[in-house]
């Protein structure tokens, strides 16, 4: 078990100090920011979306490397997918670190996200880490606001 949490701490490390996808998109068609006050994680997540599907995505920003790691992560993922797919990926990534409504998060659907599983049991952690998620949401519902993780909700209202 010690092994792999080291690979999983690896991987974080990796994403964190190597972020991919972190640049300002120049063709984004949408643009959300996140701020988490607690520990000063910053990020603005672009997306070019074509139809229904992310057909890009990039960040910038500045943070924890529980945050940044995510955000990379998450961004990488998500190239090519729907936004149904995005929505699926938001609620089993929150599910998985929050454990909402006893509900079990598909760790296959996360594939490598599922690395931040561990983070559920560092409570303080878990906006960090949710937190691009939060501003991917906001991203695709068009949200002009900015994310705080001082008010994040669960439900997805976009279509």
């Amino acid at each position: 078990m010690s092994e792999l949490r080291e690979l999983y701490q690896e991987l974080i490390l990796d994403h964190s100090k190597k972020p991919r996808n972190f640049r300002v998109l120049e063709k984004a068609t949408h643009k959300s920011e996140g701020y988490n006050p607690l520990c000063g994680d910053r990020i603005t997540v672009y997306l070019q979306i074509e139809g229904d599907t992310i057909r890009d995505v990039g960040f910038q920003g500045s943070g924890c490397a529980i945050s940044k790691a995510s955000t990379s992560m998450m961004t990488d993922h998500l190239k090519g997918k729907t936004k149904t797919e995005a929505q699926k990926l938001f609620k089993n990534f929150h599910n998985m670190l929050t454990a909402e409504g006893g509900a079990e998060a598909d760790k296959d659907l996360l594939g490598k996200l599922a690395v931040f599983s561990g983070v559920s049991e560092f409570p303080v952690r878990v906006k960090c880490a949710t937190l691009p998620w939060h501003t991917l949401r906001a991203g695709l519902e068009g949200s002009a606001q900015t994310v705080s993780t001082e008010s994040f909700s669960t439900e997805w209202t976009a279509g």
